[in-house]
């Protein structure tokens, strides 16, 4: 992997943890909202899921296989 690639896995990391991020601070103000819709607040968990499995596959990218 040359530096080029690590930069540009290295900012879409970012940008995925800021969304995961943003979706936990929607999830829960709408939680705590009086007269929340569930449908809405389970289909914003579910991306939030998709997003920490992303996150989880572009820093296995970002770690190099180490042979023990």
């Amino acid at each position: 992997m040359n530096e080029q690639d690590e930069s540009e896995l290295k900012t879409q990391l970012e940008r995925l943890r800021q969304e995961h991020r943003d979706l936990d601070a929607a999830i829960e103000a709408l939680h705590n909202a009086p007269g929340s819709d569930l449908l809405q607040v389970q289909r914003l968990k579910k991306r939030k899921l998709h997003l920490r499995d992303r996150i989880i596959q572009v820093e296995d990218q970002l770690t190099p296989d180490i042979i023990a």
